[in-house]
């Protein structure tokens, strides 16, 4: 291999390799459901799962607390859950670090059109 500025050494090669597979690993390119993964399960001992009601399944959700809930309402048709199509667990724009349940509901909810 020539030393012209062009080329590129083997060193430099495996240095950009070693680069992008650290931003890869950080988030940056890896698929939303593979960044879901990593992040913590959130529960409804959390300060701000309990503010807003929040439990693991729809199901369980307090009718008196919450008149307007609705069972047919759950994590993975509202607008804030950012998990792929199926997915058991997904991100939560208002839980931001966490994952949540498709099947759980908290307050926030806002059905996705």
């Amino acid at each position: 291999m020539s030393n012209e500025p062009g080329d590129l050494s083997r060193r430099r090669f495996l240095e950009l390799t070693a680069a992008t597979a650290a931003v890869a690993a950080a988030g940056g390119l890896l698929p939303r459901s593979a960044r879901a993964a990593a992040l913590p399960h959130l529960t409804p001992a959390n300060p701000q799962a309990k503010a807003l009601g929040f439990v693991e399944n729809t199901a369980q959700v307090d009718q008196a607390k919450y008149p307007s809930h609705k069972t047919s309402q759950d994590c993975s048709n509202c607008t804030f859950f950012q998990g792929a199509a199926g997915a058991p667990w997904g991100p939560c724009a208002i839980f931001r670090g966490f994952a949540v349940p498709a099947k759980g509901w908290c307050s926030a909810h806002a059905t996705r059109k």
